[in-house]
Order: structure tokens, then C-alpha cells, then sequence
């Protein structure tokens, strides 16, 4: 009998335990996520190692933005992803919506520095492109990257060759419209990666593109965080 009251009232505490999993805040819930996973964070947070010394040149630009004042730029664990990412499908030909100051382009060049490939990124900021392609010559990519300057919504018409991964890090209002003119030119085991997709409901189109094209499989990567969605083209 004091066990059957003792299992009652375990359940009792771990259904009350559920129920307010509910109403915590989400910053919380990511810290309670992680550590129930068990992995030890400090393993994740060690620095890459640099295989060549173009790589290392890479490495320590990349360092000094994180550094640097703009906290809007891409995490460590999404720039790590882009790298293994262009070289796992061996990309050729990258496509870049929001270039900010470059970070991402350069953890996407360490990647083109072993496929040969090259990066076609789009920004509309004026300044941004300056401290870009500041970025871009700093690191030694200079040669594989190309900066647009303008509307991406617009200059993204001119492109014609095949694109093996297309990353969006822009505007969530122009996600769509991006995939929508971009899609045809995505080789088949092409990618598609869209950054801060943690809250769907911002750009619903995208999403539900993304999710319900029979052309594309998605996952989305990092949700309790910005969200990272991946998804690849069909062959």
C-alpha cells in the first residue's frame, strides 16, 4: 500500500513537473534542455583548429568580430555548421542574402578554401558592404567572394548559375520571396539554409514553403535558440 501511495505520488509530482514546463520562460527552458541533455558545454565551446595557415587567417578575423560590437551576427555553432556543410556536398557555388560585416561569409569560405568554390554574397547596406569586403581582404577570401551591393529582392534576378547552398540571414518579411526566386537555380542535393526561424509565425509563407514543397525535406536546428532550418532539394 505504501508503495502504490508512493508511485501516486511521483506521478502526481511529475506531471506537476510537465505542467509548469510550460510557463517557463524560454530562456530557461533552453538552460534546463541543455543540461538535461548531458553534454558538457565546455567541449562545444573549444575554438576550431586551424589546419593551414590560410585557415588560420580566417580563424583569427573571425575572432576579432566576435570582439566587436555588433551582437547581431551569426552564432558560433551556425557558422561551424555552414563550413561543414560546403564541404560535406562540396559546393561550388554558395549564395548569401545579408552579408552584415562578413561573418558568415568566412566561416562559409573556410569551407570553399578546400572545394574551390566560390561565395556570391548580397547586402543592401552600404557601410556593411564597405566593412565586408574590408572583412573579405583581412582574411585572404577576397578572390573567392563576390559582394552585391543593392535590393537583393532585385538583384538576385541576375543570377543564372547553379547554386549548391543558398543561405537567407536577412529580412524575415523577404524569406519567401528569396526561395521563391531562387529555388529553380539550386542544383538537385542543393541546400537551403534560413537563419532565425525560432518563431514561424513571423513569416508563415516561408515556413509553410519549406515544409510542404514535395521538391524540399526539411529540419529545423538550434529551435529552443535563433532556429536554423536546413533543408535539401530533392533529386
Amino acid at each position: 500500500m505504501k508503495i502504490i501511495k508512493s508511485i501516486g505520488i511521483l506521478s502526481l509530482v511529475i506531471a506537476l513537473a510537465i505542467l509548469g514546463m510550460k510557463f517557463v520562460p524560454s530562456k530557461m527552458l533552453s538552460k534546463i534542455y541543455s543540461w538535461s541533455r548531458g553534454i558538457n558545454p565546455v567541449s562545444l565551446n573549444l575554438p576550431p583548429s586551424a589546419k593551414t595557415e590560410a585557415e588560420n587567417r580566417i580563424l583569427n578575423c573571425i575572432e576579432e568580430i566576435k570582439k566587436g560590437p555588433d551582437t547581431g551576427e551569426a552564432s558560433i555553432v551556425l557558422g561551424r555548421l555552414l563550413r561543414i556543410l560546403v564541404e560535406a556536398v562540396n559546393a561550388k557555388h554558395v549564395v548569401e542574402i545579408g552579408t552584415s560585416q562578413g561573418y558568415s561569409g568566412l566561416w562559409i569560405c573556410l569551407g570553399l578554401l578546400t572545394t574551390n568554390g566560390k561565395l556570391t554574397t548580397f547586402e543592401i547596406s552600404p557601410q556593411k558592404i564597405v566593412l565586408a569586403k574590408a572583412t573579405f581582404q583581412r582574411a585572404g577570401v577576397e578572390n573567392i567572394v563576390t559582394v552585391v551591393e543593392g535590393d537583393a529582392h532585385e538583384t538576385i534576378n541576375k543570377l543564372n548559375e547553379p547554386i549548391d547552398i543558398f543561405f537567407i540571414d536577412a529580412e524575415k518579411s523577404g524569406y519567401a520571396d528569396y526561395l521563391k526566386k531562387l529555388l529553380p537555380l539550386i542544383r538537385p542535393g542543393g541546400l537551403i539554409l534560413a537563419d532565425n526561424v525560432n518563431k514561424p509565425e513571423n513569416f508563415p509563407e516561408f515556413i509553410q514553403a519549406i515544409s510542404t514543397n514535395p521538391d524540399l525535406e526539411t529540419v529545423g536546428l538550434d529551435m529552443f535558440t535563433t532556429g536554423i532550418s536546413i533543408s535539401i532539394k530533392k533529386r
